[in-house]
């Protein structure tokens, strides 16, 4: 999602930019969610989608990002995506699952911002509150550190600036708001300025294809396997998208013996669903 550096302009702009799809940029085929083989009974994206025979899931620390992603709970097969008012996405096939977390009652949480949320899940489930910071578009630091003491931003056109207020918190519900102030203020173009690049050669759990822009997109890397022989990998993305709507594991519409996963010699372009992303578009935390 996209939102300009002005923050007075945002609550007007807010429903008119975001993760658009470049209008010439079809999906491939018609392969579809229910078409794909899965463990119906499985909870997380690791239980629910197994690699072929020939393919070993990676194996990651336990604290680890890649680990929670591998571990995301999912809602039960044949789920549909739903928006944050309620309504149905309208594109029903380009999901493999729905991730199991709320997206909140606001036109927020959209597709750069479901990527800052899983990050900062991740690191608020470890403890490491120091590391969850963000830069809004305007290029201010938000620090969730700082808004545990209770600390609050003040907003007056592009100047924010930190506030005092005598309701430090450490709840959920807290990080929630924080989380929320966040997403209104940050999205793709902000976001890519922050991550790091990356060679697809390298490619990891966690990692990001990115496009900071208007329009703009963000998928994160959310499995990975490799093939015991030859060493080649595969992997699952995962995105949210515009509307804000609920988390979900892509199919793969261009490869239907390979779906939902993804092969990682990426030559020029990932397509996915809703998005091309060039190989130069990858990025790391």
């Amino acid at each position: 999602m996209i939102k300009p550096i002005f923050a007075f302009a945002i609550p007007f702009l807010h429903a008119f930019v975001g993760c658009e799809p470049p209008q010439a940029q079809p999906a491939k085929s018609e392969v579809t969610a229910s078409q794909l083989v899965e463990n119906v009974e499985g909870k997380t994206i690791a239980q629910r989608f197994q690699p072929s025979t020939d393919f070993v899931r990676l194996t990651l620390p336990a604290n680890s990002f890649g680990h929670y992603l591998q571990n995301l709970p999912l809602k039960p097969s044949n789920s549909k995506v739903h928006l944050f008012d309620g309504r149905l996405k309208y594109n029903q096939n380009v999901h493999a699952a729905v991730v199991d977390m709320d997206t909140g009652d606001s036109d927020l949480q959209q597709c750069a911002d479901a990527v800052m949320r899983l990050r900062a899940e991740y690191l608020f489930a470890q403890k490491k509150f120091e590391e969850i910071h963000f830069k809004l578009t305007n290029g201010f630091e938000m620090d969730y550190a700082k808004w545990r003491q209770g600390y609050r931003v003040l907003v007056d056109g592009n100047k924010t600036e930190w506030y005092a207020t005598d309701t430090p918190s450490s709840s959920y519900e807290s990080f929630r708001q924080y989380l929320d102030f966040v997403f209104k203020y940050a999205g793709t173009l902000s976001l890519s300025k922050e991550l790091k690049p990356k060679q697809v050669k390298d490619l990891a759990i966690g990692d990001v294809f990115i496009l900071g822009g208007t329009p703009g997109h963000a998928v994160i890397v959310v499995d990975m396997a490799v093939n015991k022989h030859t060493g080649k990998k595969v992997f699952m993305l995962a995105q949210s998208y515009m509307p804000a709507q609920e988390i979900h594991v892509l199919v793969n519409n261009n490869d239907s013996d390979l779906n939902p996963w993804y092969q990682s010699n990426i030559v020029k372009k990932l397509v996915t669903p809703e998005w091309e992303f060039d190989i130069d578009m990858l990025m790391e935390f």
